[in-house]
């Protein structure tokens, strides 16, 4: 049996249903976006008869949640309470109800995305000659009332004369002709050739539109509200996705409440930390469902369902604490040397990491620090975070929770985490999460001083936040091109490090022994301690030695990678 019925309703109904509030809007849809040309184009099509698509409405007033409504824009209804909101279809409502029924210049946007107000007119000749393609003979203007007819003159509409004079038809006295017509045959002094042109205008234009019919699907009041998320997302390709965020603030703003102003201050607070400044509203929401059911049935759960099944109650609840430890989460991940939100290998892994600290009002012992450490770091390495999510998030806070508390056994993100070393030749860019990570060990590992200055990053960072620092090519890139050494191999993690750029100014190009000796004049630092920060062989550098660096540095790195996973060995390849 159907979730739904499907019908087709006369385009003058639906639109004069809108003019009266009865169907609005949901108010998590966006605004009116439509430009001038799409505007015109749809006049064209209905007025051929041709289809412009189904609309998704749905039935009002349903139980399981209720959203604030909206007119759409040109409708002044006072009606708060509507039968049916759309679903699918407000632009080309809103262009149809601006144009065919407002009376109004409708709001809308030229080439250069400039706002204006246009109202638009039948060029009845043009309509009516073979040959003429029909949003040719659509026009529109301001409120000036001048237009440029489909032969190019100039003309000027702003008198009903001039529309009768020119043969321009307003557009919006379709379904309000009768008047229109008797006064232009009126002013014709009943010519029997401007007879025959009305005759031949409302047969091909007019009674079109008034018998155009617009396929419906209708979903019943009792519809989910976690279908009508997923069913908006499927049908309104062409929009920019729903999220729960915004499902979640028009079902708040029906209590009274508003979502949005409540996230912004908290996002203003907590995106002063640079750690945070990428934080999404849906990650905040994530993270709190996973609190509040955890605490109402020890099940945590954080799935799309979920969300938006919270109630204003819960959602003030638990709210402040998640922006509380959030602010902890910065700490912690400071603490494992990860400063930005560049930097941070998986942003979707805060959520189960705010959760995991909430359990302990963000304060941990420092033995509990090492455990939450390593099974973040088993996250990063073993790419866990990559793909859907929820069902993890939720076992996280379970298992390490417990874990922490040594309640249980490791939590399966670290049974499960493996990484070979293999994976750190295709590590190239900073678009993987265990690149990242594999830079926030070494700094945490011994500071990554500079080849240079001898200063950490973090100290470099203290005393000049602007300073430019990268990623570098430890044998440079020139170097390695001229001794025939493979792109794959000298592009990969193992042949980079952090350095600040003017120190890569100094080395580029340069083989290692020769940019080596030029540091060591300039400066009386121990290089051999710098370069071992870097998880360096220094005397690998000195005799320009790149595979026996290479096969040091990749041991060096695997080593480092399984010290935070807590996983000795890491995984080999078979060499057969």
């Amino acid at each position: 049996m159907s979730n739904f019925t499907s019908d087709e309703h006369l385009l003058g109904d639906i639109l004069g249903n809108i003019g009266k509030g009865r169907i609005q809007l949901p108010d998590f849809q966006r605004g009116w976006v439509w430009n001038d040309d799409k505007i015109r184009s749809i006049i064209a099509s209905v007025s051929q008869g041709f289809p412009i698509g189904a609309i998704l409405t749905l039935e009002a007033g349903g139980s399981d949640i209720r959203f604030k409504t909206r007119p759409i824009e040109g409708a002044h209804s006072t009606v708060s309470e509507p039968d049916t909101l759309i679903l699918d279809g407000q632009q080309r409502l809103t262009a149809l109800f601006q144009a065919f029924m407002s009376g109004n210049p409708g709001s809308t946007t030229n080439a250069q995305n400039k706002e204006m107000r246009r109202y638009y007119y039948f060029d009845m000749d043009a309509c009516l000659q073979d040959g003429t393609e029909r949003e040719k003979a659509v026009l529109s203007c301001g409120k000036d009332k001048k237009l440029k007819k489909s032969d190019g003159e100039d003309v000027d509409v702003s008198s009903i004369e001039n529309e009768f004079a020119y043969h321009l038809f307003p557009v919006y006295k379709i379904f309000d002709s009768g008047n229109w017509m008797w006064e232009s045959l009126k002013h014709w002094k009943f010519d029997p050739e401007k007879l025959d042109l009305l005759r031949m205008f409302e047969s091909e234009v007019i009674d079109r539109i008034k018998q155009y019919n617009i396929p419906s699907i209708h979903l019943p009041k009792n519809t989910l509200i976690e279908a009508i998320c997923l069913i908006f997302e499927k049908v309104n390709t062409g929009g920019a996705k729903l999220t729960v965020f915004e499902l979640l603030t028009a079902a708040f703003a029906a209590k009274k409440f508003s979502l949005r102003k409540d996230w912004e201050k908290r996002e203003q607070r907590l995106k002063k930390h640079a750690v945070l400044e990428e934080l999404e509203n849906t990650s905040f929401l994530r993270t709190l469902t996973l609190l509040s059911t955890n605490a109402k049935s020890d099940t945590a759960s954080c799935t799309r369902r979920e969300i938006l099944r919270l109630k204003v109650e819960e959602y003030k609840k638990w709210a402040d604490k998640v922006d509380d430890v959030f602010e902890k989460v910065d700490c912690f991940l400071q603490s494992q040397k990860i400063f930005n939100a560049g930097d941070l290998p998986y942003p979707t892994q805060l959520v189960p990491l705010t959760a995991i600290l909430a359990d302990r009002d963000g304060e941990i012992e420092l033995s509990m620090r090492d455990k939450i450490a390593r099974w973040y770091w088993c996250g990063v390495f073993g790419e866990m975070y990559g793909a859907s999510t929820d069902t993890r998030f939720a076992n996280d806070l379970s298992e390490v929770t417990a874990w922490v508390k040594e309640e249980q056994d490791e939590p399966r993100t670290i049974r499960e985490a493996n990484f070979h070393e293999n994976r750190l030749l295709e590590l190239r860019t900073r678009n993987s999460a265990a690149y990242k990570g594999v830079f926030a060990l070494l700094m945490r590992n011994d500071g990554c001083r500079d080849f240079d200055t001898g200063k950490t990053i973090e100290d470099q960072k203290a005393d000049n936040d602007n300073i430019d620092i990268h990623i570098h090519h430890i044998f440079p890139e020139r170097w390695c091109k001229e001794k025939k050494i493979g792109k794959d191999i000298y592009n990969s993690i193992i042949n980079k490090t952090v350095l600040s750029a003017e120190t890569n100014q100094k080395i580029g190009g340069k083989a290692p022994s020769e940019y080596l000796k030029i540091l060591s004049e300039t400066n009386s630092l121990d290089m051999d301690e710098i370069l071992n920060s870097h998880l360096i062989c220094a005397d690998t550098l000195r005799n320009d030695d790149f595979d026996g660096f290479f096969k040091a540095r990749k041991e060096a790195l695997l080593k480092l990678i399984g010290t935070a996973m807590g996983k000795k060995p890491i995984s080999r390849e078979d060499e057969n």
